[in-house]
């Protein structure tokens, strides 16, 4: 059961969503960005949106990835991202094992994150997006 794994809190990981110029078209993606000198394995992730929209609440689908390794201070991207969603709140469930210690941490870009002002250069990644840590 849940309650009886011994979670550590993460350190070293962060997300990102971020957006690039593909063929003269920007496209948002998310990313994990591993900052530690280990790599981490079996990295699970799980997303969702959730949040009132057009005076409604809505809900996206949770959507689940897995990447076998992640390496040492190394990048990989997740999935797509529609702007129509940064309206939401977007939530990221994160978990991974180093060695035998499972780590997790659920990072939450909140309603209005995803604001102009917000986005930043992410020199990790070299492009343009909010930074989560």
């Amino acid at each position: 059961m849940k309650k009886d794994i011994n979670f550590h809190p993460i350190t070293g990981v962060k997300l990102a969503i971020a957006k690039e110029e593909v063929n003269g078209n920007t496209e948002w993606a998310v990313y994990i960005i591993n900052l530690n000198l280990i790599e981490l394995n079996t990295v699970m992730i799980t997303s969702k949106g959730y949040g009132i929209m057009d005076g409604e609440e809505k809900k996206t689908s949770t959507l689940r990835h897995l990447i076998q390794e992640l390496g040492a201070q190394s990048i990989a991207k997740i999935e797509p991202i529609d702007p129509a969603l940064f309206a939401l709140s977007n939530e990221f469930w994160v978990s991974y094992y180093i060695m035998d210690q499972i780590f997790d941490k659920k990072f939450i870009f909140p309603h209005g994150s995803m604001d102009p002002g917000n986005v930043k250069f992410i020199p990790e990644l070299g492009l343009e997006g909010v930074l989560h840590g």
